[in-house]
């Protein structure tokens, strides 16, 4: 089996998400739901540089030069490193774009091939699946935060 065949399925979710990010507000960015856990910005930062991460772990591809890890790891909505809405979303659909071309570049016998990672073994079509449901925890995070926490002042009037 190849890309063909778990393509689809990456797309539906990857998709959705990218939507949901599309459909944020700039404010909506620092939300989180207590002073000491992760902002909507930094899950959408985390998430992306998850997909890089993959892409190189797993799929064999070179992040491009440069490319710097700063919410992955390093906790909380609190790295220095906020991204506008427009930034977070092009860097989200630059991630995805590279995962998806690093699985459409892997040979169809390498998808069941583990590989050594910093998280462990795992084979492609595994790390695809984690990737899945990574992307799919975060966006119920998402959505969980918009719901519940406090809106910031300017949003409330």
């Amino acid at each position: 089996m190849s890309y063909e065949a778990v393509g689809p399925i990456w797309r539906v979710v990857r998709d959705r998400f990218q939507k949901m990010v599309q459909g944020l507000q700039e404010e909506e960015l620092s939300l989180a739901m207590t002073a000491d856990s992760s902002s909507i910005g930094h899950m959408i930062r985390h998430n992306a540089e998850v997909e890089y991460m993959f892409a190189e772990w797993f799929f064999g591809a070179t992040a491009p030069e440069g490319r710097e890890y700063i919410a992955s790891g390093q906790g909380g909505a609190h790295n220095g490193h906020a991204l506008t809405l427009q930034e977070l979303i092009a860097f989200s659909a630059a991630a995805d774009a590279f995962l998806t071309e690093a699985m459409k570049q892997l040979s169809d016998d390498a998808w069941d091939t583990i590989v050594e990672s910093k998280i462990g073994p795992s084979s492609p079509r595994e790390a695809l699946g984690r990737a899945i449901y990574h992307t799919g925890l975060h966006a119920g995070q998402i959505g969980l935060i918009r719901k519940h926490a406090a809106q910031p002042t300017s949003a409330q009037s």
